[in-house]
């Protein structure tokens, strides 16, 4: 089967540094990929490098079969890829949630009736239809977390990437995330440093330092000791 993403070769220089070197991935259906690696090694050069973001000075970028060289051809191919920023306040910027997570249907031919059926059911399957009516701008960082990827899966791409999907996320609105993320059914690229979501979500992982990205195996450990935990008065 032909595989969904591939970079080879790929290496981005940004003045006289070099943020890749000859970095290579392949991404095929049903992989759920971990990218790990210390700050400021360029993992998020890596993921905007695969959507065109970032243009490399060297290598390829192939997308569902298709090398793509230019705008237009990234642009094509961008739908099929949900990208899930860093920095929600980078993704937010319709005045409610539901004009939101309606813009990308729309945005792909779907009509204003067809779009807020979608939008509808992606935010009541994440838990969150109750902030439907909400401006976007108030809401708390981890109900933004959930409706900009409300905003994603509502294109039903192909493959989501996502860069510290848990970054500000508390535990009720990472459990739902993760809920969405296990119903996903296509393929996934995260980059995290939270080890437990990794080990939940991905099924291979590669490590990027010092700009060279090489495969990695993930594997859990048996550990005892003991965690606190606050519970409520009942």
């Amino acid at each position: 089967m032909m595989p969904l993403i591939q970079l080879s070769q790929v290496s981005v220089q940004r003045g006289a540094a070099t943020v890749l070197q000859e970095a290579s991935l392949t991404l095929a259906f049903g992989d759920r990929l971990a990218i790990i690696g210390p700050n400021g090694t360029g993992k998020t050069t890596l993921l905007r490098t695969i959507v065109g973001l970032e243009r490399p000075t060297a290598g390829r970028v192939i997308l569902f079969g298709h090398e793509c060289r230019d705008e237009k051809a990234f642009r094509d191919y961008r739908p099929r890829i949900g990208f899930l920023f860093q920095d929600s306040d980078d993704q937010l910027f319709c005045p409610t949630v539901l004009q939101d997570v309606c813009f990308g249907p729309l945005n792909i031919g779907q009509t204003e009736t067809d779009a807020i059926e979608i939008a509808d059911k992606t935010l009541s399957d994440l838990g969150i239809g109750h902030l439907r009516d909400r401006v976007t701008t108030a809401l708390s960082g981890g109900e933004k977390r959930l409706v900009c990827l409300a905003g994603l899966l509502a294109m039903q791409p192909d493959v989501l990437i996502l860069d510290e999907p848990t970054n500000g996320v508390d535990s009720e609105n990472t459990a739902r995330m993760r809920a969405a993320l296990a119903a996903f059914r296509g393929a996934m690229i995260l980059v995290s440093h939270d080890d437990n979501f990794i080990i939940d979500q991905a099924n291979r992982a590669m490590v990027l330092r010092n700009g060279t990205l090489t495969e990695a195996q993930i594997q859990t450990h048996p550990h005892l000791h003991s965690h606190p935990h606050v519970h409520p008065h009942t």
